[in-house]
């Protein structure tokens, strides 16, 4: 196995502490994330309940990667698994598989995460529970009620409360959001400019069509993100559906820090290869491109008429509408260590184009001067390229890239139902409330973008 630098290694989560000053070395900076634990707890019920068992798997294949303290889950995992995801036979071989700890247990020094249930007792610790309906999802403290029936959950909305809620927790161990675990903080993926997503009913239609085929460019934290949503849905053949995988870069040991499927028996291969392996034990027909993506690209009317955009780059986004894809959807993540919680999406064409859009290459904060960079130059651990390199990467955190991805495929689920649509959406996770959504004005009626439908074979559908 090559020899990975440290711009390669260093856990994007880590990088935060070190590049907003909490840590003043990288030693230090991973003590403080050790020291963060988080635990889920499930009763009985639940943890037979599909929706309720994507929840549970989800939050753990976040937290994990967030709180290297370690993550616990209480409760009878001994049940069979019935989400559609590679990881087992049962609930317990899921979570483990993914890297929880079992415990008999409530362990009430610890941040806790309930999935779904009854209202708790109320407690002065961090306690909140996952919940979800209809294309709603959300977290609440755990002591709240949630007058909502989860008969029809759509099958993103427990993946979004339990990215929600790891999100939450986040913050609440960095003390950088002291009413994080204390509020109630949700979307609703059918209609994401509803600002009270617990208040009203909501006219949202049960899931019945799934894309067929899609295109995904960029298969790090949010084209992998995109692949565990996708994952969830209900196919009832998913033989019937072929993905496009397109990426140039290997996995490193810093790629798990924040890409959900990403483990470390996979570093230095490719990732395209990786992720097709992930995605055929999944069921799904991929077919690979290991070339960056540029306008040279020409699509053929058989290639997936969507594309799933991950990219990180100027360059390859001005291309995203000059290529012929009829309908592009773009998830774009802060990447600095004050914005690196902040989620832009966008559906292409627009009343702007890519080019338009992406006018400006990202502006990076020169951090070089930060104590922990320093320390690396005068220790002589880094020469002063080296130090240049480290401290341009982005900072990134797993729940961040889950939430957009939510966000992302709705766009294309909502296109399938005949739901609204938007060219911008707009949120930062500390304080999502306050999110800009700009409605779509193009005409998408006579796309057909290959579409099966959903099971309706339990109420996971």
């Amino acid at each position: 196995m090559k020899a990975f630098t440290i711009a390669e290694t260093l856990h994007r989560l880590v990088k935060q502490a070190i590049d907003s000053g909490i840590a003043a070395n990288v030693e230090e900076a991973e003590a403080l994330f050790r020291g963060y634990r988080l635990c889920f707890s499930i009763e009985a019920a639940e943890a037979c309940h599909p929706n309720h068992q994507a929840a549970l798997l989800t939050g753990i294949a976040l937290a994990r990667r967030v709180f290297l303290g370690g993550v616990t889950v209480v409760g009878n995992l001994d049940v069979p698994l019935r989400v559609p995801l590679p990881l087992g036979h049962t609930l317990q071989e899921a979570a483990l598989a993914l890297g929880a700890q079992y415990g008999q247990s409530e362990i009430t020094d610890l941040p806790c995460v309930f999935i779904g249930g009854t209202p708790r007792v109320r407690g002065e610790s961090f306690r909140v529970r996952a919940v979800f309906a209809g294309w709603r999802g959300g977290v609440i403290p755990a002591h709240s009620e949630f007058p909502f029936s989860e008969e029809g959950t759509m099958s993103l909305a427990p993946m979004l409360a339990s990215a929600l809620a790891v999100s939450e927790a986040f913050f609440h161990v960095q003390g950088r959001t002291p009413v994080a675990g204390r509020r109630s903080v949700g979307l609703s993926l059918w209609q994401p400019s509803r600002t009270h997503w617990l208040e009203g009913n909501e006219e949202a239609p049960r899931l019945q069509y799934l894309p067929s085929s899609l295109w995904l460019i960029g298969l790090g934290h949010l084209g992998q993100a995109y692949l565990w949503a996708l994952g969830l849905l209900p196919y009832p053949e998913p033989t019937g559906v072929s993905l496009v995988l397109q990426d140039v870069d290997v996995i490193t040991p810093s790629t798990e820090s924040t890409s959900i499927l990403s483990t470390s028996s996979m570093i230095d291969v490719k990732k395209t290869r990786a992720m097709a392996e992930w995605a055929e034990r999944r069921g799904f027909k991929t077919a690979i491109i290991e070339r960056l993506f540029d306008a040279s690209f020409t699509r053929n009317d058989n290639e997936p008429a969507i594309a799933l955009c991950g990219l990180d780059n100027s360059l390859g986004r001005r291309a995203l509408d000059q290529v012929g894809f009829p309908f592009v959807v773009e998830a774009g993540l802060g990447r600095g260590h004050r914005d690196f919680q902040s989620i832009r999406v966008h559906t292409l064409p627009g009343s702007r184009s890519a080019a338009e859009i992406w006018k400006f290459a990202f502006e990076k904060e020169d951090l070089a001067d930060r104590a922990a960079y320093r320390k690396m130059l005068n220790d002589g651990d880094l020469d002063r390229c080296g130090v240049t390199l480290l401290s341009g990467k982005a900072v990134g955190a797993p729940f961040v890239g889950a939430v957009a991805a939510c966000l992302a495929i709705s766009e294309v689920l909502r296109l399938l139902h005949g739901g609204p649509l938007n060219q911008l959406i707009d949120l930062d996770l500390q304080s999502p409330d306050h999110r800009t959504i700009v409605r779509q004005i193009s005409d998408f009626g006579n796309l057909n973008p290959g579409y099966v439908r959903a099971s309706t074979g339990s109420s996971f559908f």
